[in-house]
């Protein structure tokens, strides 16, 4: 219990939308990356995901591979 009395104010509202940072891209503006493939003879190609901007440390510390057989076309999921 709170210690308050309830009031009409206390009714329970419709969810929110969460607020989204104008300065971060959002639902409508995905973020852009670059995808570099690796093709290896003798084990599952790569792909290497990025910011197309990313330089330097920046770019080691934003990217993330990962077998080329798990990346799909992102309208295919949709």
């Amino acid at each position: 219990m709170s210690g308050r009395p309830q009031s009409a104010d206390d009714a329970v509202s419709e969810p929110r939308a969460p607020s989204i940072d104008p300065g971060q891209p959002g639902p409508a503006d995905p973020p852009a990356l670059e995808l570099a493939l690796v093709r290896y003879a003798d084990r599952p190609d790569r792909c290497t995901v990025h910011p197309p901007d990313a330089t330097g440390v920046e770019r080691m510390s934003t990217w993330i591979s990962v077998d080329r057989s798990l990346v799909v076309d992102a309208a295919s999921m949709r």
